[in-house]
């Protein structure tokens, strides 16, 4: 540690509170900020503190802090660092707990939920300087990041416009129709199955298994890392998948994830899906696997199929909205496959894009954990 320089418990440092307040004191139209275990900050129509402050949620994964000034409330399971001693710039503690961000996940207890127990806070230790050189830290760290931080606010709009690229390509492929194509309902060219419930105490053959965890944003299904379970009994063959088969995902607690679809390619092992889940199998050739998918995800089929055809959002997918889901294509099979491979070659290109803005943004922030080193072990110039 450089000359000048101390270490001491973060507990003799500040005042250290959690809050008293729950997730039902949270009110659309509230006067006062309110600080829970979400990034996104609530309102509340009664405040628990009055100053200036650091906030930490107590669960979660990221324990990084806020800084707020004014009345605020606070959540039960979450602490507000305030009233710092008269030696301490409160930003520079702001920033030195995004320095040390790999603490908390650490120390936090928890197997499943992990969560922060006041001496957690109180034995962290904080490397500190005198006032003036903190707040001469504090200046130069206060205006890196803020330039650091419309970098890569830049980064992500270039990255969501590529993706909107390559959303607009569909679109437009799938609205500007040829008067030659052919509209049929789904149910008319699939058939529908809904994937299989199971419980711990089933006794019966292991098999893989798709979940919705497995869709994300992937047009082919991942096949090399899927969870195993254990049927009741024996599988008959209508439960297994086969390639070229679509999944939906039927329910989830996240609305957005409901109507997203994936592509079975080649399985070298029998695998079944999740009752969250329908699937769908062609029953004919008149329509490519591949060009249904990628219709399946445009923005006008996913519209429809979480509308449920009434213009109410839904809450779970069945085989009646996806039946009667209208599908339009060209008659050839040999335009469905030049549709497919424009839109394959277009999101190659996307792809690559968003590489480069991947690299970007990580470069960004390993700039920032540089700058952030050289603060706090006395190095910044």
């Amino acid at each position: 540690m450089k000359a000048g320089w101390r270490t001491v418990p973060m507990g003799e440092l500040c005042t250290i509170k959690n809050g008293k307040s729950d997730t039902q004191d949270a009110v659309d139209d509230g006067e006062f900020a309110f600080f829970d275990r979400s990034k996104k900050i609530k309102r509340s129509s009664q405040y628990l503190f009055d100053c200036e402050a650091l906030i930490i949620p107590g669960e979660g994964t990221e324990f990084l802090p806020r800084h707020f000034s004014g009345k605020f409330d606070l959540h039960q399971r979450a602490y507000a660092l305030f009233e710092p001693i008269d030696k301490l710039d409160i930003r520079y503690l702001y920033h030195y707990l995004h320095y040390r961000s790999d603490y908390f996940p650490t120390v936090a207890v928890g197997a499943t939920v992990k969560s922060l127990r006041m001496r957690h806070f109180e034995k962290l230790p904080v490397q500190l300087t005198n006032l003036q050189e903190q707040q001469r830290i504090v200046a130069i760290l206060d205006e890196a990041c803020e330039g650091l931080a419309t970098a890569a606010k830049n980064v992500e709009k270039n990255l969501s416009n590529a993706r909107e690229l390559f959303e607009c390509h569909l679109q437009i492929i799938f609205v500007q129709q040829d008067a030659s194509w052919v509209y049929k309902r789904l149910g008319d060219l699939a058939s529908f199955r809904n994937g299989i419930n199971f419980t711990k105490s089933s006794k019966g053959e292991a098999i893989e298994i798709v979940g919705v965890r497995n869709f994300k944003n992937h047009f082919h299904a991942q096949v090399e890392n899927l969870d195993s379970v254990i049927t009741e009994g024996s599988l008959p063959d209508s439960d297994l998948l086969k390639k070229n088969d679509v999944l939906f995902v039927r329910s989830n607690g996240n609305l957005e994830l409901i109507g997203r679809c994936i592509l079975i390619g080649e399985l070298e092992r029998k695998t079944t899906f999740s009752g969250f889940t329908i699937r769908a199998r062609l029953e004919g050739d008149s329509v490519t696997p591949e060009y249904l998918c990628h219709f399946l995800k445009s923005k006008t089929a996913r519209k429809t199929m979480i509308d449920g055809g009434n213009g109410v959002n839904i809450k779970s997918l069945n085989q009646t909205t996806l039946s009667n889901l209208v599908i339009p294509y060209p008659p050839s099979v040999k335009d469905q496959k030049a549709v497919v491979d424009k839109l394959e070659d277009l999101f190659s290109y996307v792809q690559s894009l968003e590489s480069v803005y991947q690299q970007k943004f990580n470069a960004l922030a390993e700039l920032k954990k540089s700058i952030l080193h050289q603060a706090f072990t006395g190095q910044l110039q």
